[in-house]
């Protein structure tokens, strides 16, 4: 039986990083439908109950028990201004042992991106990952044309790594991705883009 800790919050500059709750249906809900134009070419294709209020419950329970165990840590980006819901950042497959990784996914709403708010959300939960979960590696992928996703991941000291051949299926078809890492002590000076 897993021991109950205290849920991770992560306070930013001028927002809050928490788990879902279920009371967050209504605005993840808004802020999805208004963005599903802005969002459909990076994501993979959204089920028919993607929006449904039984997914979303799913969604929660979901982030609940990944942080319980350790395996995710599973955020919702909330302007603290006006607790406004402005996208997601999710810590995921975290791997113990001798890799002591975590891949790290995002999104954010149409009208707040280009804002700065994920290069706050990452920076916050890559130094979370280092300094609290004890990992050494963060890793991440964006498709190649992804130009707003490989600028943040830079800007935030993710160095490129490669790519990957036919890595997700995005929009319905397999893409290949590009690859980037955050090392703790990284020492390896900037990477050539490719």
């Amino acid at each position: 039986m897993l021991a109950r800790r205290r849920k991770v919050r992560i306070e930013t500059e001028r927002m809050t990083l928490r788990l879902p709750g279920h009371g967050d249906f209504r605005a993840w809900t808004e802020l999805r439908r208004h963005s599903e134009d802005f969002l459909r070419p990076w994501e993979p294709v959204w089920a028919d109950d993607h929006l449904s209020r039984r997914s979303f419950t799913h969604r929660v329970y979901w982030a609940a028990r990944a942080e319980l165990q350790g395996t995710a840590l599973p955020l919702f980006l909330i302007r603290r201004e006006d607790q406004q819901l402005l996208g997601a950042i999710t810590l995921d497959n975290i791997r113990r042992g001798p890799a002591q990784a975590g891949t790290l996914g995002y999104w954010i709403g149409q009208d707040h991106a280009r804002q700065g708010y994920m290069r706050e959300a990452i920076r916050a939960v890559v130094h979370h990952a280092f300094s609290h979960q004890d990992l050494s590696r963060i890793e991440a992928a964006c498709l190649p044309e992804n130009a707003a996703s490989r600028g943040v991941l830079e800007g935030c000291g993710f160095k490129y790594e490669g790519v990957a051949q036919s890595y997700l299926q995005i929009n319905g078809r397999w893409r290949n991705h590009v690859l980037y890492a955050n090392l703790r002590g990284d020492r390896r000076g900037r990477t050539d883009v490719g």
